[in-house]
Formats: structure tokens, C-alpha cells, sequence
């Protein structure tokens, strides 16, 4: 009832009388629900779920606070009877998960003011309660002990899929309900790629790998990466190596309640500039963790939001040069009043196998 609550307080800002809620994301934060079929509304005296027959036991155990409607017909025709039974004066919904053509129909037979939002749920999302913070701890854990069976296993001859591949089961076997994206595996040459999926390519001697991977727990993901070498690297990519190393702990240093995201991308960019790599480090310095592996709030450029206690973000400046190699190193860390707190403690000193 705390999350309701903190949401009406918001409708009540924005003078809205009734929400309705389909993004899966939202939907869980409020209600609980984790099956694949329902939507909510929500109004400043009541709470409604809508599902069909499939989901009623289990909306009724883990949407517990809410009144339990089962629909048989159209999702639309449910939130209609509801809107005209509770006498609502407008309804918001959510722009950026409602198609055209479903709020075409919806406007059509609705007898209230439909009014389009967008991050009213997202920005209550921004601060982690303990509970969140205990779930994603854990799928921190899980992805720490993750490298750590991935620098046991690895090998000149093995592919990047394969690593992948062993190290998404790992995270599984720990207790990891799926990862947070596809597993990053990208050795040599293929380094320079900030995103370079795991392919088929073959790792030798010599090769950089960068892991960019994290995992689901209890619906709430992990994110880190850590680059290492098998055999000897390149002198370059050693140098480049520390200067990540280094912006990434001054970024760490920096990362504090009152602290503007573009202020801790600036530190991480200026200081990888100064040593003549700024035209190598071409994405963002950071971003929120939490139900998303993505989310607000960012540590980017144009981020002009101060970051609060209980914000877990990441901490990932890289380096990429084509034809050589890349860099990253990444971590997550909890906002704290004290400053913030590591959640990812991989060691991250350049690990040569």
C-alpha cells in the first residue's frame, strides 16, 4: 500500500483522478503481479486488477491489496465499466504503452477525459526501498561469483558463445531467475564493440575480453562488466586499461545524494580526454538499475537529474579503438547518505590468465 499511496500523492499533484497502468514493468512495482496478463487502475480511493480467468488465484495471492476483477470480454470494455461505476473525471494512461490504436478505441467509448503521462511510476521507481535493494544485492552476488567461475573455466580455443553460453547457466545454477540482456562476450579485435554479443569468433592468445552481463533475481537485474586478458596484451590497450580504471574510480570517488548526472559523466569523460582518448569513449557514463536494466536515473551528458538516497546506478566509462581493442569496467553502486556503496566487488585490477 506504500507504493499506491506514493503514486496518489502524485495523481493528486497532477490532478488526475484514475490511472491506468499496462506497462509489465509498472504493473509489477504496484501490484506484485508476475504473470503475463493484467492491467491496473488505480484511484485515490480505490485500487483495481484486471486479468482473465487464467490469472484470478494468482492476482488474488500476489495482488493481494487490490480489488480483483475478471474480465471475459475486451481489456477495454473492463476499464470502461470501471471508469463509469466510479464516476472518474479523467484517466491517465500510459503513453509510451498504449499504441494509437488502442487509445483511438479506448477514446471512443470511455466517458472521461483520457490524459496521456509518462514517468510518474518510473520516478517513484528511482528509489530503492531495502527489500529492493536486498533483491538486487543478490543478482550482484550472482554475477560476482559468475566472473569469478568464468576466469576458472576460460581458454584460448573456446568461442565467446560458449563462454556466454556456461556463464548464463552459472547464474541460473545460483539462483538466477534469466540474465538482464544478451551476455556480452567480446575478445580481441572484437573488444573495440561496446556491445559486441557473443559470437562464434574464436579466443587466442593475447586476446582483451570484456564481460558486460548481469542477471534477473526476484525480478530485479544486475549489471557489471569487467575486462581481462588471456595471454600477454597489446602495450596500448594496457595504457588504456588504467586510464579506464582511473576515471572509473574517480567517478566512484564523485557519486553522491546532490551530485547532477551530467557532473559524474563530465569527470569520467574530461579525464579520459586529457590523455587523448575522448573520441573513443562514445556512450554514456551510467545508468539506473533496478526492475530495468536500463532505467532512470542517468549519468550521461544531457542528465540533469540529481542523483538521491537510494539511486543504484552503474559506473562504466570504455575505451574502444577499431582494429585494437576496447575496455570497459563497470559497476553498480547504492546511493547512500554517506555517499554510495559498491554492490559488485569483482576485483579490478587487470587480470592477465
Amino acid at each position: 500500500m506504500i507504493r499506491i499511496n506514493r503514486l496518489r500523492q502524485l495523481m493528486k499533484k497532477n490532478n488526475l483522478a484514475g490511472y491506468f497502468i499496462t506497462d509489465p514493468y509498472n504493473l509489477y512495482y504496484l501490484t506484485n503481479f508476475t504473470g503475463t496478463t493484467g492491467a491496473a487502475i488505480i484511484t485515490m480511493d480505490q485500487a483495481f486488477f484486471i486479468t482473465d480467468f487464467r490469472y484470478t488465484t494468482q492476482a488474488q495471492k500476489q495482488a493481494y491489496e487490490y480489488t480483483i476483477i475478471e474480465n471475459k470480454g475486451h481489456l477495454f470494455d473492463a476499464v470502461t465499466d470501471l471508469a463509469e461505476k466510479e464516476n472518474l473525471a479523467n484517466l491517465a494512461f500510459e503513453e509510451l504503452h498504449v499504441s494509437f490504436a488502442e487509445y483511438s478505441i479506448l477514446e471512443e467509448i470511455i466517458p472521461c477525459d483520457l490524459i496521456p503521462v509518462s514517468g510518474l511510476i518510473e520516478e517513484l521507481r528511482e528509489v530503492k526501498d531495502e527489500d529492493e535493494v536486498a533483491m538486487i544485492e543478490k543478482a550482484c552476488e550472482i554475477a560476482d561469483a559468475g566472473y569469478k567461475n568464468v576466469l576458472e573455466f576460460i581458454q584460448p580455443g573456446m568461442t565467446e558463445i560458449e563462454v556466454a553460453n556456461r556463464l548464463d547457466f552459472f547464474m541460473r545454477s545460483m539462483g538466477a531467475a534469466g540474465v538482464s540482456f544478451d551476455t556480452i562476450v567480446a575478445s580481441g579485435w572484437r573488444s573495440a564493440m561496446p556491445h559486441g554479443v557473443a559470437s562464434e569468433k574464436v579466443i587466442e592468445k593475447g586476446d582483451m575480453i570484456t564481460l558486460d552481463f548481469g542477471c534477473y533475481y526476484k525480478g530485479y537485474a544486475s549489471d557489471m562488466t569487467r575486462t581481462f586478458a588471456i595471454g600477454t596484451p597489446d602495450s596500448k590497450l594496457k595504457e588504456i586499461y588504467q586510464i579506464v580504471l582511473d576515471a572509473q574510480l574517480k567517478v566512484l570517488k564523485a557519486a553522491q545524494p546532490g551530485v547532477i548526472g551530467m557532473q559524474l559523466d563530465e569527470i569520467a569523460r574530461d579525464y579520459i580526454a586529457s590523455l587523448g582518448y575522448g573520441e573513443n569513449f562514445g556512450h554514456s557514463t551510467g545508468h539506473g538499475v533496478g526492475l530495468e536494466v536500463h532505467e532512470a536515473p542517468a549519468i550521461s551528458m544531457r542528465s540533469e537529474q540529481q542523483l538521491v538516497v537510494g539511486n543504484i546506478v552503474t559506473d562504466e566509462p570504455g575505451i574502444y579503438i577499431d582494429g585494437l581493442g576496447g575496455v570497459r569496467i563497470e559497476d553498480d553502486l547504492l546511493i547512500t547518505k554517506e555517499g554510495n556503496r559498491l554492490l559488485t566487488h569483482s576485483p579490478k585490477e587487470l587480470i592477465i590468465l
